[in-house]
């Protein structure tokens, strides 16, 4: 079972030097929105490496919501032998507790949130133009919803493939 800490007592903790804060969503999230002097670990970086901390530090994992880091605790406290706690409502509660993020608006949507708007364009399109002009197109929201179905039992989304690979969604030099 994962050790809660909630986000006033986070921030003290942050504040005091008594606490480090790891961001394991992925970089499309990170980038976008962030609470400020968190490390980024991605979840899918966790299996290369473990994560120590200076003596005395505790280890405190967030998500977007909690409960990524909630359903990944048991795993991710494997690759952090000092100790972890995880805050409790992610960077949603940090928000609602009115306390700081960083954003940067010029980041593109998050990778998901692209797939979902895509792909909730083609649904609709898809019947609006089935009803409207023909039967045929409603093979547009037949396939959006087999490349859901093979998304979700394969774990690859070729939608999210070619979202990746999209103009706006590739690195910037800086």
């Amino acid at each position: 079972m994962a050790e809660f800490i909630d986000p006033a007592t986070l921030k003290r903790r942050l504040d005091d030097g008594t606490a480090m804060l790891i961001d394991i969503r992925e970089a499309d999230e990170f980038a976008r929105e962030r609470i400020p002097g968190a490390r980024h670990v991605p979840l899918s970086a966790w299996e290369r490496r473990d994560i120590a901390a200076e003596a005395g530090l505790l280890v405190v994992l967030t998500c977007r919501s909690g409960d990524r880091t909630r359903s990944h605790a048991q795993r991710l406290r494997m690759r952090c032998p000092t100790g972890m706690a995880v805050l409790d409502g992610g960077i949603e509660a940090w928000k609602r507790a009115g306390l700081p993020v960083t954003r940067d608006a010029r980041a593109p949507l998050e990778l998901m949130r692209q797939v979902q708007i895509a792909v909730g364009a083609m649904i609709l399109a898809g019947l609006g133009l089935g009803w409207l002009v023909s039967p045929w197109f409603l093979a547009l929201p037949a396939f959006a919803g087999a490349g859901l179905l093979v998304a979700g039992v394969t774990g690859f989304c070729g939608m999210a493939r070619l979202l990746a690979a999209m103009p706006w969604n590739r690195r910037r030099p800086s």
